[in-house]
């Protein structure tokens, strides 16, 4: 695997295809501050974003130029070192069931101008991205999207979901309890300080967490150049257990309640908590503050205990979303990356559009769940086996989408009978796949 990704050279055949058209695909010179500068604007632009201040951009320069940044330029243009496309990437690791994770290749900053819509931009990019993966031997890549239309013809699919809560404070409550610990607000820099290390003693608990980057948190906490407002409005809970030791963070702003000073809205941008005591106190200070009617928290998982503290679960309306979408390259190397529920003997046979992954599969567990999956030229008879394409396996791997909701809707096939049954089984996740970040 090729350690040095900032810097692995764009894909010759996207190159070319897109240097037919007049148009120029390369790595943007991230020690260049005017040329990652030039970029930025453009990735900003690009998802109807502001114009970016100096500040934003010092930010930007600082935060994720250790990214492989790559452009696509017209040089026909009034500004020509403007990008007219975008894309940033990097090897991020995704956690995988069994308390481990995997090598991913992250995608992010995919934008194409709309005055070169329509052109083979995007797919150029796309299909750049996993032929440039796959050579550094990265077995999978990842993102997270804007738009769920784009991504299943390059063989991603949905594989982790996400969950907004609306809460109604007047019905929200939460069982009576020894209330233990100590909350206080604290200062952001002790959010950016103290929170990495709690997210690290628990990222490998959950499918789907990344090891998420030092901007982030301090995005997330309100301190990085950007939104003047949310800096503003932020406020942040530490939880402390008996001990005086840091156990968990809510992140959030308070807002509205103009004609009614009752009906204010809380919206909590982010809630981590490393123990089940931790969890249910920051909660229930949520739920407890003062002259707010409604709740709104985003990214949450599908699977959220919150809803099991309450007394009345319909105060809590969930509201679901696609966010991590996955994309296997090696499905060897993926399968026997993560552990599994039981032993078996399972075949697969996958068909991939791009051509990565085409191919006949059998994986064999052992009782403690660990993998042996390997290429075959055909599955041995009498294994129980499906037919598949890449975008359904990658949306099984963490083990939070059912095989039978995929054998009804068509997607997964059954070669013999009972096989997806099994497959279910073994793939199952304990922990429901949950992401807590955009990236």
């Amino acid at each position: 695997m090729t350690n040095d990704f900032a810097h692995h050279p764009v894909d010759p055949e996207s190159a070319a295809a897109l240097a037919a058209t007049g148009l120029r695909y390369d790595l943007v010179d991230t020690t260049d501050r005017a040329a990652f500068e030039a970029w930025f604007q453009a990735d900003s632009r690009g998802f109807h974003g502001s114009a970016l201040s100096k500040d934003q951009v010092d930010s930007g320069f600082a935060g994720i130029t250790y990214r492989r940044t790559v452009g696509v330029w017209d040089k026909r243009l009034a500004a020509p070192e403007v990008p007219i496309a975008t894309t940033s990437s990097w090897t991020e690791q995704v956690t995988v069931p069994g308390g481990r994770s995997i090598d991913a290749w992250a995608i992010s900053s995919v934008t194409v101008s709309p005055t070169h819509r329509r052109r083979g931009i995007a797919r150029a990019l796309l299909e750049g991205e996993l032929r440039a993966a796959a050579d550094m031997g990265l077995p999978m890549a990842t993102l997270t999207v804007s738009e769920s239309t784009i991504y299943g013809r390059f063989g991603f699919g949905q594989a982790v979901f996400a969950a907004e809560l609306t809460i109604d404070t007047s019905r929200a409550t939460l069982a009576t309890r020894e209330r233990r610990g100590l909350l206080q607000h604290v200062d952001p820099s002790a959010f950016v300080a103290e929170a990495p290390a709690i997210f690290e003693r628990v990222r490998l608990t959950t499918p789907g967490q990344i090891n998420v980057w030092p901007l982030r948190w301090e995005q997330i906490a309100g301190t990085a150049a950007g939104d003047d407002e949310y800096t503003k409005n932020t406020r942040i809970v530490r939880f402390d257990d008996d001990e005086g030791v840091p156990r968990g963070f809510v992140v959030y702003r308070v807002a509205g309640g103009d004609l009614d000073f009752t009906k204010h809205t809380l919206t909590v941008d982010y809630l981590l908590s490393e123990t089940p005591e931790a969890y249910e106190a920051l909660w229930r200070y949520i739920l407890d503050v003062d002259l707010v009617r409604e709740v709104k928290a985003g990214l949450r998982s599908v699977d959220e205990p919150l809803q099991w503290l309450l007394t009345d679960m319909r105060a809590a309306q969930v509201a679901p979303i696609d966010h991590l979408w996955l994309r296997i390259l090696d499905v060897s190397a993926s399968l026997n990356a993560r552990t599994y529920s039981s032993a078996t003997q399972l075949g697969f046979e996958v068909s991939d559009d791009l051509g990565f992954t085409t191919g006949h599969y059998v994986l064999e567990t052992d009782e403690a769940g660990a993998p042996d999956a390997r290429r075959v030229e055909s599955i041995p008879e009498g294994t129980p086996s499906v037919s598949l394409s890449v975008n359904e396996l990658s949306s099984l791997y963490l083990g939070g989408v059912t095989v039978s909701s995929l054998v009804s809707a068509g997607r997964v096939v059954e070669l013999t009978e009972g096989a997806a049954a099994v497959v279910e089984r073994v793939f199952h996740s304990p922990t429901t796949p949950w992401l807590s970040v955009w990236f």
